[in-house]
């Protein structure tokens, strides 16, 4: 999977990767279709920092969830 073009297919794949790796428990705050796809590059720029950083802090996942409810349409 090539995850450097943005389409759905790849949005919908980061978001729910995003709340694996992140361990959201409320899923309703990571349903791909609340996401923009104009803003792909954003998010698969917090991806690819969440995939790169492994375990994260309690402080750091709550900063990657703030900013992804930022990104939200």
């Amino acid at each position: 999977m090539n995850l450097n073009d943005a389409s759905k297919e790849n949005l919908d794949f980061i978001i729910n990767e995003m709340a694996e790796l992140l361990k959201v428990v409320n899923r309703s705050i990571m349903d791909p279709d609340d996401y923009d796809l104009a803003k792909y590059n954003e998010l698969k720029s917090l991806y690819d920092l969440i995939k790169q950083k492994g375990q994260l802090s309690v402080a750091e996942t709550q900063a990657f969830v703030q900013e992804l409810a930022a990104s939200r349409k």
